[in-house]
């Protein structure tokens, strides 16, 4: 579904994607984990269009990404969860799921796709008047995975989806990313809480440094040595 192919990012002197390569199949969840710094982010955000790789391609279903600019990348298909959630704060949360369609033309299909993220989260139905500044870092959390579904993304990135979370919530969030995987929509994942990451992904890459060291299939990189001392405590 996607491939990228030896991409190089650069903010002003920094290098801070190495020459990286990889692939997402469709219907997986892949997952990049990696220390504070290590270049995930990036990659993300150089998919989505908000950055430029100087060399190499990104193939998204035969189509090439690599100079789209970032709402052309929507209409394709992608959308992402931005890392701090970025939600708009002076907005009700059915406004903030209004947003995240607005390139759509099929207007009579919006009502029944948020009455669907309202089942996939409760919690925001109890809240769709309130302004989205007002929710807790859990529930705004919610509201931009909605928001990112709303505009019916065939791949979804999310960028750290369980920062600063209580424990119990980042279970919850995580049981909802399995659960939108099996609706279909297949999800690259960028996370720091990597055991969470690994027990939910098929397959996953280590990074460091702005580049790729480890590759494999997430269980298999789950009991990796190398992966277990640096990431998983132990």
């Amino acid at each position: 579904m996607l491939a990228v192919k030896n991409i190089n990012v650069y903010y002003g002197a920094i290098h801070a994607i190495k020459d990286i390569s990889f692939e997402v199949n469709e219907g997986e969840i892949v997952t990049l984990i990696g220390a504070n710094g290590a270049g995930k982010s990036t990659i993300l955000k150089t998919i989505s269009g908000l950055a430029k790789s100087k060399s190499g391609e990104i193939i998204y279903q035969d189509v090439s990404l690599t100079s789209l600019p970032a709402h052309e990348v929507v209409k394709h298909g992608i959308s992402q969860v931005p890392e701090g959630r970025r939600i708009f704060a002076n907005m009700s949360v059915k406004e903030n799921l209004e947003m995240g369609a607005y390139h759509r033309r099929d207007l009579a299909a919006i009502p029944s796709d948020i009455q669907h993220i309202y089942e996939l989260f409760p919690r925001l139905k109890e809240r769709k008047n309130q302004l989205a500044g007002t929710l807790s870092g859990g529930e705004q959390q919610m509201l931009a995975t909605g928001r990112g579904l709303m505009s019916r993304p065939k791949l979804l990135l999310m960028d750290e989806p369980s920062m600063g979370l209580a424990p119990l919530l980042v279970k919850e969030i995580f049981e909802i990313i399995k659960e939108i995987n099996k609706e279909g929509t297949t999800i690259l994942l960028v996370e720091q809480n990597a055991h969470m990451a690994l027990s939910i992904a098929n397959r996953a890459y280590v990074l460091e440094t702005g580049k790729i060291v480890l590759a494999g299939l997430a269980k298999e990189l789950a009991q990796n040595e190398q992966v277990k001392k640096a990431y998983l405590g132990g």
